[in-house]
């Protein structure tokens, strides 16, 4: 998620459990562009100790194919073009999710990549812009170009994150596709894991949102699938992370307030799991003081919290 998990975020999440395999925050591909350092040290420093998989959003082909050359002189373990973005300033210029409205352009495009890419190459996709309709013009271009994994977020791009998953979309993609594909979208717990898994016969999942509000949820996700009890944090454990990723996401060069502000990105989600009155009143914070009585106020107790909202 572009401007959240980022390398500071990454090696948090490794102190927690951590995922399987990563995917970067997305390089903005076009004509005179270059690889942002910021995005490629989560790959030449990579804390997390798992593989990772280099994300690339944009139309250019010559641009796509260039970056995807030089993203494999580094250690990745694919090479992935993102065709799900839904934030208005990413579709507006035909990119992400935009191009799903053209599908001959995306069937262009795959194929430059995929004689470009000697790695794996991967997608991920929603399933559509504004109509689901398009979704089976696109499997069969997916099939044609033999990328090796597919993502597919259940919902289209006008959506957004408001309606529900629509899960029977990724269990179609999963029968008609050769390779394996990973289900997302409202992955917030190892019950939802489980019953997505089941209902979709993806072959993985992949979470964002709901591990930054519950860093514990791959932890969950393993237990659960391996036949024990899900660990479900106290309050007081939930504040203990949000610390951890307060000081440990905070660069040294930016001002406390700042800092509080770009808390409040990740206080969207987690609060999400905590309640109404809790965003209410740390949207309004503008200091570290004042954002630490906040969480404290709701969360230092020994309750247990599941963190679990389905966003």
């Amino acid at each position: 998620m572009q401007d959240v998990t980022d390398w500071a975020f990454w090696k948090l999440m490794r102190d927690y459990g951590g995922a399987d395999i990563y995917f970067t925050e997305y390089f903005r591909v076009y004509e005179t562009s270059r690889l942002e350092r910021y995005i490629l040290k989560s790959i030449t420093e990579n804390p997390t100790g798992r593989p990772v998989v280099a994300q690339m959003i944009g139309n250019d082909i010559p641009a796509l194919v260039r970056t995807a050359r030089e993203l494999q002189n580094h250690p990745i373990a694919a090479v992935d073009l993102n065709l799900g973005c839904p934030a208005p300033i990413v579709y507006r210029k035909c990119a992400g999710g935009g191009l799903l409205r053209d599908p001959a352009r995306v069937d262009r495009i795959l194929g430059a990549l995929r004689e470009a890419v000697q790695i794996p190459f991967t997608v991920k996709t929603r399933i559509g812009f504004d109509s689901a309709d398009v979704f089976d013009e696109l499997l069969p271009i997916f099939a044609k170009h033999s990328i090796d994994l597919l993502t597919v977020h259940g919902r289209t791009v006008a959506e957004m994150y408001r309606s529900e998953v629509h899960y029977d979309f990724i269990a179609r993609a999963a029968q008609a596709m050769s390779c394996p594909v990973i289900a997302n979208g409202n992955v917030d717990s190892a019950e939802t894991a489980r019953r997505v898994l089941e209902t979709t016969g993806a072959r993985g999942l992949m979470v964002g949102r709901g591990a930054i509000r519950n860093p514990w949820i791959f932890q969950q996700i393993r237990q659960q699938t391996s036949g024990g009890t899900a660990f479900t944090p106290s309050g007081r454990e939930v504040l203990d992370y949000v610390r951890a990723l307060y000081f440990g996401t905070w660069p040294a060069e930016i001002d406390e307030r700042v800092q509080v502000q770009k808390m409040k990105k990740y206080m969207n989600f987690l609060g999400a799991g905590v309640g109404a009155a809790f965003l209410h009143e740390i949207r309004r914070v503008t200091t570290e003081e004042e954002f630490f009585r906040v969480c404290s106020a709701h969360l230092d107790h020994g309750e247990p919290m599941a963190l679990a909202v389905g966003i």
